[in-house]
């Protein structure tokens, strides 16, 4: 379309506006761009600042003039250097000519062909040139040639490499050159773009601050240093060392510091400054629920009890029908991998309309991180339980109690392999238990469980994502009514088969007037989910699912599916989750709600 020239524009306002020769702003429109093109061009016009405000005709004139240049120099960045532009003014109506005129802008912008990259002379001299890891983000530089020259993706790799450089101990690399010739005619860029790297320092001697009063000893500081003074330096050997620190929960503060500037005979020394944290942390919570009641939790937790790191845990969990008391000590263990050694007490008793049963369990354990993405632990277990259900033989309640002693090992390993723990948009993760005991060996029945779960997550837009989950157990026993409820396999609930209440599928006493019936627990287990989750803005969002599953004994007798919608909310301690589900398997079947706080994985 024919756009007229500055100067008859000009005239066009003139007699729109009258003797008092001022107009109004109006709305600035930038088209023939995408989005982020067109926010950089209305960012950079002064007609933009000048939006609903009167000015002169001689202001506006030189507005429009300007216009046209701020508008190219906006799309230089996206290696637009030559576009053709055209600018109109309309009236924004015909009332209210004279003062009250007001005119809008339409800017028609043509962008061009880009400046492509014709050449790329990206390197490193001096002892990076050889390194191989910093070859590979010289690789990786872009924009490549051939490549349209984008300011901004050329500076984030610039001072990409130039950070790697001191991440890996070059702390005198500078540059050599650092220059883009772009010709305008020929629609090319030429990059010449070198660093001198300089010699590459190794580490040096890690001094620890704890302020005047010493908490824990530094020989057990020391332990979460696994290099040794003099191999090569490498920020990422720090970070780990912050991520140790941090996971023996010691300290409020750590800052981790290293000196180039300080360095002898190439080595640089770090300083390390930890400031500790409250010795004591205590808690306290109240609690409802449909079957244990009105409850309340209170805990105390000893963070550090001497100086060789040793921890202490309480916790009482006290509602009407169920009680839970437990004690913890942990250890810090160093031997072939970090971890824990923990020991722990445990006592339950719960006394419900369907169940009375009292637990003792006692676990000796060592946890391990076997690599950033795997995770060990094994334990001992010594379990007591005492239990019976509330049965109804029509003339009177019978209480029919069982009492078993166990005792077996367990193995667990977990694997986690995503991009953000709390919300993943891509990965997965998987877990496994092991467990099994034997008569001979001090269990009152022989048998072996295993038991496995697996998460998969698939980001589909900015703002959604795909959740896969899945969850298998077995048992192998000949006495399966001596396995106690707690070594059971159930279904239902907010992390199973949401649509049914927690453990509400599988072999269950049947129900008595006014009352749900009860689930007795099964050999074998297995559920899977599939989720779609949707944002509408970084906060809150919504979600559809579908799960299905069971929990039998010898073969399935009920496949249960729910379906259902919720609503999530990333709040400031984690992600909230509120579900809405029903059971397909009933017509009448009541919905249900399922709350969940916390990470996915």
């Amino acid at each position: 379309m024919h756009l007229p020239p500055r100067s008859a524009i000009a005239a066009v306002l003139m007699m729109l506006c009258g003797a008092a020769h001022a107009a109004k702003i109006g709305d600035v429109r930038v088209e023939g761009l995408d989005e982020a093109m067109t926010t950089n061009v209305v960012t950079a016009l002064s007609l933009e600042d000048a939006r609903g405000k009167r000015v002169s005709d001689a202001r506006l004139d030189y507005l429009l003039q300007v216009a046209e240049d701020e508008a190219r120099e906006a799309l230089e960045p996206f290696g637009h250097y030559s576009p053709t532009i055209r600018i109109a003014t309309v009236p924004a109506s015909l009332e209210g000519l004279g003062d009250d005129a007001t005119v809008d802008v339409r800017i028609v912008v043509d962008k061009g062909e880009p400046v492509r990259v014709r050449s790329a002379a990206v390197a490193i001299d001096g002892d990076g040139g050889d390194d191989r890891y910093l070859k590979q983000e010289l690789d990786a530089f872009s924009p490549k040639t051939g490549d349209v020259f984008d300011h901004a993706q050329y500076e984030r790799s610039k001072a990409f490499i130039t950070r790697r450089l001191a991440e890996r101990g070059y702390f005198d690399a500078d540059f050599m050159a650092r220059r883009v010739e772009v010709t305008r005619a020929e629609k090319a860029a030429d990059i010449d773009l070198r660093w001198d790297s300089g010699d590459r320092y190794d580490m040096g001697t890690i001094t620890f601050d704890q302020g005047e009063k010493p908490i824990i000893r530094e020989s057990l500081l020391r332990e979460s240093i696994y290099w040794d003074e003099g191999e090569y330096y490498h920020q990422g050997r720090l970070d780990r060392l912050r991520k140790s620190l941090a996971a023996l929960d010691y300290f409020s503060r750590i800052d981790i510091s290293p000196e180039p500037e300080n360095a002898v005979d190439g080595r640089v020394p770090v300083k390390v400054t930890l400031t500790p944290a409250k010795r004591s942390v205590y808690s306290v919570g109240g609690s409802f629920g449909t079957d244990s009641g009105f409850g309340v939790s209170l805990g105390l937790e000893r963070r550090y009890l001497n100086s060789r790191g040793h921890k202490a845990l309480a916790q009482l969990d006290y509602a009407e029908k169920r009680k839970t008391f437990t004690v913890q000590h942990r250890i810090p263990a160093y031997a072939w991998r970090d971890g824990w050694y923990t020991t722990s007490l445990q006592a339950y008793d719960e006394q419900t309309d369907y169940i009375d049963t009292r637990r003792y369990e006692a676990v000796f354990g060592r946890t391990a991180q076997y690599s950033r993405d795997l995770s060990l632990s094994a334990s001992v277990h010594g379990l007591r339980e005492r239990w019976a259900y509330a049965i109804d033989d029509r003339l009177r309640p019978v209480t029919l109690y069982r009492q078993v002693t166990f005792f077996y090992p367990s193995v667990s390993a977990e694997y986690i392999d995503v991009d953000d723990r709390f919300q993943p948009r891509r990965g997965f993760g998987v877990s496994g238990t092991l467990r099994g005991g034997l008569q001979a060996l001090g269990s009152d029945a022989n048998f072996a469980q295993l038991q496995a779960r697996g998460s998969w997550f698939r980001g589909l837009g900015a703002r959604s994502r795909l959740i896969a989950r899945g969850e298998l157990g077995t048992t192998l026993t000949d006495e399966l009514t001596v396995i106690p409820p707690t070594l059971r396999f159930y279904a239902g609930g907010d992390r199973s088969v949401r649509g049914y209440e927690w453990r509400e599928i599988g072999p269950r006493i049947a129900a008595r007037p006014g009352r749900k019936a009860y689930a007795l627990g099964a050999k074998h287990m297995a559920t899977a989910s599939v989720e779609y989750e949707q944002y509408l803005n970084d906060t809150w969002g919504f979600a559809a699912f579908v799960d299905s599953g069971s929990a039998f004994d010898d073969r399935v007798d009920r496949w249960r599916t729910g379906v259902g919608i919720g609503l999530r909310w990333k709040s400031p301690v984690g992600p909230l989750r509120v579900d809405i589900g029903r059971g397909l398997d009933d017509p009448d079947s009541s919905f249900t709600l399922h709350i969940n706080l916390g990470a996915d994985l």
